[in-house]
């Protein structure tokens, strides 16, 4: 057997103890727990809510309650930080609305405070600079979404180059190669096998608007294989879980989020359904109708919680699961309910406020009631 000289094992030693120590100074997180943690809050919203007034613009009412002056999404009811998720949301909202004085704001804010070296953006800001630079996709594909349309919308050849240029960044850098195709990654930090997804970061309407806007075939390869990564989760349990992982050979697993926590059907996972209902692909339809069997659609109903089987595990409401049903209603084709339920997350959310319910309130009302708003064009005849 070979052996090695004590020297040499101190130095191999020392040089671990080294790397460790920067990475918790740089980072502020153990270098085998890079992986930003959900963005979802997972508590009743009556709790930590509050008040607004009513009213029909939900949009406004997002932006009024929690984008500042200066373009910052401060999340006021999970302790005042920014998430590129929240930035993506409000530019997402204000070109639906046609808000172009918002949009630059929002946009500006982002691109000065959370721009990565690789053209990605970084997932976590507070108190005066990042404190998590990891990417999160979910938040890269709907900012890269939101640029190209306002730069359309606006005239802005400027909006659509930096769009196409983060829309380049996602496929180089959060897609990986599988033999169920080509899958949306959670971030950067999830580049190595097996590879880590979050479901409901999937968002194949904005797909095919990157897809036309870049002319890059990689877009379609992206939406065939996250659509073959959920139709696996639902072959494996009646409802898809927050988060998954892809392994290069095509075994999907159901696994818990990377800060810890239960292996569930939560406010993560019920994004899917609106996505999903939103897309011009009527096999992505017939997934979110797959999901109609396993989680009850009356909003009276409906819960923030469930697990993979349909037993709901709280007894709370939230804006996003009633959202959530609306769009599984919507892929039915039962336009009725899933306005009522659409009003029932507005309602929740004027009574108890919070930054994602109010956001995915407005958000749904958009991509499920006039997703042309947002460039999702193919599905003009069928919407309401």
């Amino acid at each position: 057997m070979r052996r090695v000289r004590a020297p040499l094992v101190l130095v191999a030693v020392l040089s671990v103890a080294v790397a460790t120590v920067l990475a918790l100074v740089v980072t502020g997180r153990s270098p085998d727990r890079d992986a930003p943690p959900t963005a979802a809050p997972s508590t009743d919203p009556s709790r930590s809510g509050t008040a607004l007034p009513a009213g029909p613009d939900l949009a406004a009412r997002f932006v009024d309650a929690y984008v500042d002056a200066d373009g910052r999404v401060v999340r006021r009811d999970q302790g005042g930080d920014t998430v590129s998720e929240g930035q993506a949301y409000a530019m997402l909202l204000a070109v639906a609305a046609d808000d172009e004085d918002t949009f630059d704001r929002v946009w500006g804010w982002t691109r000065t405070n959370l721009a990565r070296p690789d053209g990605l953006l970084s997932w976590t800001w507070a108190d005066g600079a990042v404190v998590d630079a990891n990417s999160a996709a979910d938040a890269d594909v709907d900012a890269a979404h939101a640029l190209v349309v306002a730069g359309e919308r606006f005239g802005r050849p400027d909006l659509t180059g930096a769009g196409k240029t983060l829309a380049t960044a996602v496929l180089d850098h959060e897609t990986a190669e599988t033999s169920l195709g080509r899958v949306l990654l959670a971030g950067q930090w999830a580049k190595t096998e097996p590879y880590r997804v979050n479901p409901s970061y999937s968002a194949p309407a904005a797909y095919a608007v990157l897809g036309r806007a870049t002319g890059d075939a990689r877009w379609a390869q992206v939406a065939d294989g996250d659509r073959a990564v959920l139709g696996a989760l639902l072959d494996q349990a009646p409802l898809p879980p927050d988060w998954a992982q892809v392994r290069s050979d095509g075994t999907v697993d159901a696994m818990p989020p990377p800060g810890g926590g239960d292996v569930a059907y939560g406010l993560d996972a019920q994004r899917i359904a609106v996505r999903y209902a939103a897309s011009c692909d009527t096999d992505d339809r017939a997934l979110v109708g797959r999901l109609g069997g396993a989680v009850p659609t009356a909003s009276s109903d409906v819960r923030g919680v469930y697990d993979l089987g349909g037993t709901a595990r709280v007894d709370w409401q939230h804006p996003v699961a009633l959202v959530s049903a609306a769009a599984v209603s919507d892929a039915e084709g039962a336009s009725g309910a899933a306005g009522q339920l659409l009003r029932a997350a507005a309602d929740l959310d004027t009574r108890a406020s919070t930054y994602y319910g109010a956001a995915w309130a407005a958000l749904g009302e958009d991509l499920l009631e006039d997703p042309t708003t947002l460039g999702i064009t193919c599905r003009e005849q069928e919407t309401r």
